[in-house]
């Protein structure tokens, strides 16, 4: 639904904007790596990893599994996963549960053979208590990274990069369909300005499917 993931760029900061315990002067996490580049794939070619095999992404029969739940290893992420959409007011849907993780359903799934899967979460809530995501800041290159599928194998990632963006210059690609496949995890980045609604900026964290056999870095021994 190409007009659902147009609408989505628009509005993603403004769905994801809660009261923040962290104040406005909070350090942004610092950028690494490059973003993805948007690359189609070459003909006859997949790539990404299940546990420790080779990759089997999406089935030929229809699209890639609902994802169930995202695990970080080595910043102890672990949320379970939901389908989101687009509220009826144009903005994108994310869990009530700042503990939980909302998979753009629109969009590619986790294991897909092409495009950028999106994972949304909460930095925090309005209890003040902070979300899963908020452990995004605490990640490194080459973390692993696994999404767990409803009756299907977990596909394996390695992080590659992180990136933080201003709300009015999100990137369009993060939601693309085509080219190498690559997860992007999205949550909120200071500075929070509650005058202008909250947080002003997006943190994004990029990984792109294990094609070796052993593990990523920050993966369990």
């Amino acid at each position: 639904m190409a007009a659902a993931a147009t609408a989505v760029v628009a509005v993603v900061l403004a769905a994801l904007l809660v009261w923040s315990p962290w104040s406005s002067g909070d350090s942004v996490p610092s950028d690494f790596g490059a973003r993805p580049r948007v690359q189609e794939l070459p003909a006859g070619h997949s790539f990404g990893a299940r546990d420790g095999g080779p990759g089997e992404e999406e089935s030929p029969s229809g699209p890639a599994p609902e994802p169930t739940a995202l695990r970080v290893p080595r910043v102890s992420l672990d949320a379970r996963v939901q389908g989101v959409g687009v509220e009826d007011d144009g903005t994108v849907e994310v869990p009530g549960n700042a503990g939980q993780a909302g998979w753009y359903r629109y969009g590619p799934a986790p294991g897909a053979r092409a495009g950028s899967a999106v994972l949304i979460g909460h930095v925090d809530d309005r209890t003040g208590r902070l979300g899963a995501f908020a452990k995004l800041y605490a990640v490194r290159k080459g973390d692993a990274v696994t999404v767990a599928r409803r009756g299907a194998p977990t596909v394996r990632y390695e992080v590659t990069a992180r990136e933080v963006v201003d709300g009015d210059s999100f990137p369009k690609e993060v939601f693309r369909r085509h080219g190498r496949p690559v997860l992007t995890l999205v949550t909120c980045a200071p500075p929070y300005d509650r005058e202008r609604g909250g947080y002003q900026r997006n943190l994004l964290v990029y990984a792109v499917p294990v094609r070796e056999s052993g593990p990523a870095r920050g993966s369990p021994a």
